[in-house]
């Protein structure tokens, strides 16, 4: 199921995330046919896969990936603590070629991903990627249009579709490198919200009979929702 949008979660706080075919669509927007394009689908892809970071992505070192299985990244985190990170063979592969085009080892203390000057790519730089990639996106994908997609979206929307696809909070919580787990609750308490909405919008009431809210025992079932999901 795909859930979207904004969501407003019980601390005030907005969590933005995409459905699985607007990040699609982002990535089919990129051309890979040169050296940066190729580059930008990579780095999209794996922000998308680890839900890091953008501090995490840009100041990644080559060292810290590990393209042998078992495949994973090592990030340093807030706090200068450290996360393995598991990574898809289909990433791997996207990694292997763009250290090949670069001619860098795999072992060298550069960073990942560059710039078109040669140097590390910054956090404003991968916003302007992304952005740029999102109105491409839009000429098949009109929903993005209203979106604002910044790279934190990339991370959120990482997290909510493992929740979604029934990985447990507290994987999730050492996947994203939440130091309280009550962090990692929000995207619990949003993928609630989401289900009540998608209900409220599908559910008909009789007219004079009382609101679906007020029924506690479709409220605890919906709760039991989450923990299942």
């Amino acid at each position: 199921m795909a859930y979207h949008a904004l969501a407003t979660v019980n601390s005030g706080q907005k969590l933005r995330m995409l459905p699985l075919e607007e990040i699609k669509a982002i990535l089919a927007a990129v051309d890979r046919s040169s050296q940066d394009g190729y580059r930008d689908y990579t780095l999209l892809f794996f922000m998308y896969e680890t839900g890091a970071r953008v501090e995490e992505v840009v100041s990644l070192p080559v060292k810290s990936l590990q393209l042998e299985r078992p495949f994973y990244v090592r990030f340093l985190g807030k706090g200068a603590k450290e996360r393995l990170c598991p990574l898809w063979p289909e990433t791997v592969k996207l990694l292997r070629s763009l250290l090949k085009q670069r001619e860098v080892s795999p072992k060298a203390d550069v960073p990942v991903f560059l710039n078109h000057r040669g140097d590390r790519l910054t956090r404003h730089g991968v916003r302007y990627l992304l952005t740029k990639y999102v109105r491409i996106a839009v000429r098949n994908c009109p929903s993005l249009k209203e979106k604002r997609v910044h790279p934190h979206t990339i991370r959120h929307t990482c997290a909510m579709h493992m929740l979604q696809s029934g990985v447990d909070i507290n994987s999730i919580r050492a996947w994203l490198g939440h130091v309280n787990v009550e962090t990692t609750n929000r995207y619990a308490r949003t993928n609630l919200e989401m289900k009540r909405k998608i209900l409220e919008k599908h559910l008909e009431v009789p007219k004079g009979s009382r609101s679906w809210k007020r029924n506690h025992g479709l409220l605890e079932w919906l709760d039991s929702l989450t923990h299942k999901n």
